[in-house]
Order: structure tokens, then sequence, then C-alpha cells
């Protein structure tokens, strides 16, 4: 698996009516798009930061991810995740993954924000981190 670089880090927020002041007056950054993914019950934010963006992600839904870091995190959110841009393919690098013995929570690549292939691997492979693999959108 060939990683190119730090795609985003993944940030939950309660809200992010809230939370965008703070990346764009105190930080001087400027979000770029606000979108919805509705099968993960998410509404994102994306900053740019050099090659690297921030991710903030805000649960629509109690059943999501979010809400419920959220609620373990005592009802604050948190870096949930790092994302790696993958230059050979979703699939192949998930692949090595379990060839390699670690566990993953998605067994085949789906969407993810922005329209990009996702997949994220289980925390006890990772040494308790959420590591999201995305294709690398420069490709």
């Amino acid at each position: 698996m060939q990683i190119s670089h730090i795609e985003h880090v993944g940030i939950a927020v309660t809200s992010l009516e809230e939370a965008i002041p703070f990346y764009e007056n105190l930080l001087g950054f400027k979000c770029f798009a606000i979108e919805e993914v509705a099968d993960q019950h998410v509404k994102t934010a994306f900053f740019r930061v050099g090659q690297t963006k921030i991710e903030l992600l805000e649960a629509t839904s109690p059943e999501s991810a979010i809400a419920k870091f959220i609620e373990k995190n005592g009802g604050r959110g948190g870096i949930q995740h790092i994302a790696f841009a993958v230059e050979d393919g979703v699939a192949n690098a998930l692949a090595e993954v379990q060839e390699k013995g670690g566990r993953v929570i998605d067994q085949a690549p789906r969407r993810g924000a922005e329209g990009l292939n996702i997949a994220f691997l289980h925390p006890k492979t990772t040494a308790g981190t959420l590591v999201e693999l995305c294709e690398n959108p420069n490709k």
C-alpha cells in the first residue's frame, strides 16, 4: 500500500453552525464545502490546510458513529479519525491490510464525503485510532 499524504483529519462536533466560525474567524481558514452523507448520518464541512483538509462532522441521527463518539466523549466532540490517501486504490489497500492480519470495519470501499471511495480500519488494529483509507483525490 502506498500512502501519499494525510487526506484529512475528522473532527466530531456537536454543531457545524457553532464550530465553523472558530475555524474561519479565529484560524483564518475558509470552509469550501458543506455536504450531507445520508447513509452515514452525518453532515460535513471541509477546510483546506495546505494539502491536508480538516473535516468537521456533525451527526444527523442518534444512530450515527459521530453521535455515538460524542456520547462516549462526555457530550464533547474531538478528533474522531485520521484519513490517509492511498495511491493504489482503497480495495487493494483493504486487501493488503487483511493479508497482513489487520482488522477492517469495511469489507469493501464505499462512497464518502466529496464522492471519494473510502474504508475504515478497526481501531483494534491501529493502536486505538480510527483510520480511514481514501482514494487520492489528486489522481
